[in-house]
């Protein structure tokens, strides 16, 4: 049986809701022993958590925003305490979750390098034996000497990573600050989170809205909705449940009727068909797709144009329409767009639209971002027309009518 390196249990951190007023010890601790009388004004952030992580697993916690995940690695690193429930930890913590945090701003680098190994439980000795290699991973050679008050959030992320990463906790716990680093450094914080738990046998905890590098890095994952478990498991399972979870009821918009938007550019419709003519989420790849899009411009501009991107499952956009709508011919202050997907031109998988209109490219006047998600079933035919990785603008067949 593997050895436990986290287990929680019955996890719960709930926070009342008020008027935020500050008043006297009284009215304070009124306040704090309220909160486990007065349940309709408590938001719980964390519901009945139950999970166990086994060493050396990589860990991807994923969730919409206020899931309550950035909630949950805070009380892992005892930042903060659970309202209800408890959790155990076996082994040292090294966590790296707000940019800010964790060094003593009057502090050297080098000084806050040797703060933390103590506050891991380290010897000077093994601190000393890391330092070069903390100092190199980081990058931030010349200004090693300075206070750390003086960085900017990108030279401190780089050097506390380098601090998380290389002073060998048991346990490594990464929120979503890496990505105040530039793509290159994010890219080696990958490599290194890797190489700690699949080499080294540690375990890490990570947060990331980049399912990507989620799946790249993590074996394991847990899945937050509002406060609750959803699902942990294998990551590849556990990232088709958020995906499939993201992908509401399929309808079409159709916004005419809206009083707010009368005056407004803005998309009032659009639908995806496949060859049998009926509205759909889930298509053949050797099918071909129609998608329909109506525009309202009651405030027409010759600079006016819209752009429809396709993205995929995690995030990779894998084209985009671009286009004036100068262009085009409209009826009754409509434009009506007929977009023609080829057979066999997208991989199987998941995707979803972006939807765009602004005004000399600047000024956006309606988007809808996440929308319409469907899904290309593969049927068993060959595929040709899409390069995995590649993003950009794609020449797609589509007529006006």
């Amino acid at each position: 049986m593997s050895e436990k390196a986290v287990i929680v249990e019955g996890l719960s951190k709930g926070y009342q809701l008020g008027s935020g007023k500050s008043g006297n010890l009284r009215e304070t601790l009124t306040s704090v022993l309220s909160i486990k009388k007065k349940h309709d004004k408590i938001f719980w952030a964390l519901q009945d958590i139950n999970f166990e992580i086994n060493k050396g697993d990589a860990v991807g916690i994923i969730g919409r925003n206020g899931a309550g995940k950035s909630t949950l690695l805070k009380i892992l690193s005892r930042i903060t305490s659970p309202t209800k429930g408890g959790f155990q930890l076996n082994g040292r913590v090294s966590s790296l979750l707000e940019v800010g945090t964790g060094f003593h701003p009057e502090l050297t680098g080098k000084e806050n390098i040797y703060l933390n190994g103590t506050i891991l439980g380290m010897k000077r000795s093994e601190v000393k034996a890391k330092f070069d290699e903390i100092v190199a991973f980081s990058g931030i050679e010349k200004f090693i000497y300075t206070p750390v008050k003086r960085y900017s959030s990108g030279m401190y992320v780089r050097l506390a990573f380098a601090v998380a990463a290389h002073l060998e906790p048991e346990i490594l716990i990464v929120d979503e600050v890496l990505a105040v680093g530039d793509a290159e450094f994010q890219k080696k914080c990958l490599g290194k989170m890797k190489d700690v738990s699949a080499n080294e046998g540690r375990t890490v905890l990570f947060v990331s809205h980049n399912l990507g590098a989620v799946s790249q890095l993590c074996n394991k994952g847990i899945f937050l909705e509002d406060g609750k478990l959803k699902i942990s498991g294998k990551i590849n399972e556990v990232i088709d449940a958020y995906i499939k979870s993201s992908q509401e009821q399929v309808t079409v918009i159709d916004r005419r009727e809206d009083a707010d938007w009368a005056h407004k550019n803005h998309f009032i419709y659009f639908s995806m068909k496949g060859e049998n003519g009926t509205i759909a989420s889930e298509f053949k790849h050797d099918e071909t797709v129609t998608l329909r899009v109506k525009i309202y411009i009651p405030q027409d501009h010759p600079s006016l144009e819209f752009a429809i991107s396709l993205y995929d499952r995690i995030k990779n956009r894998v084209f985009t329409i671009h286009e004036k709508l100068s262009k085009f011919v409209k009826e009754n202050n409509v434009f009506t767009l007929k977009i023609t997907l080829p057979k066999a031109f997208i991989t199987p998988g998941n995707y979803s639209w972006l939807m765009c209109i602004n005004h000399s490219g600047i000024e956006v006047q309606d988007l809808h971002e996440d929308f319409y998600p469907f899904t290309i079933i593969d049927n068993g035919s060959s595929f040709y027309g899409y390069q995995p990785g590649s993003y950009g603008s794609v020449f797609v067949n589509y007529t006006v009518e």
